[in-house]
């Protein structure tokens, strides 16, 4: 039941195979939204609603000013568009400043920044 479970290539091809049957991955499955396949749309919205309520909780408890997505599906291109304009009805404020951003080096970035960490702290 944690955000994991629905936020995640995993996640999002569960949604899937509960609303088309097929077992296909979350590569496929954008894929496939693109092409208009309506199951596959069903889920990348799915995903994109989950995805703009979760990072609302951040904004109303932290009001970052941006936000970086991590992991292989911060790939997908239409998430950047999408969930800003989404998570405005779950934000509890007026005015969403906060911008979300892809990461800059890579769906790994996560990693690298953790490999990072060990040399700040002895600097």
């Amino acid at each position: 039941g944690c955000i994991e479970t629905w936020l995640s290539g995993p996640g999002m091809a569960a949604r899937f195979r509960e609303r088309d049957g097929r077992a296909l991955d979350s590569e496929s499955i954008v894929r496939a939204a693109e092409e208009g396949h309506a199951p596959a749309m069903a889920a990348m919205a799915d995903y994109e609603d989950r995805l703009a309520r979760g990072l609302a909780s951040i904004i109303n408890v932290l009001d970052p000013d941006v936000m970086v997505l991590g992991g292989g599906l911060s790939k997908i291109p239409r998430l950047y568009a999408n969930i800003p304009a989404l998570w405005g009805r779950y934000v509890f404020s007026d005015t969403v400043r906060t911008r979300l951003e892809p990461p800059r080096f890579g769906d790994a970035s996560g990693v690298r920044g953790a490999a990072w960490l060990p040399a700040q702290e002895f600097s």
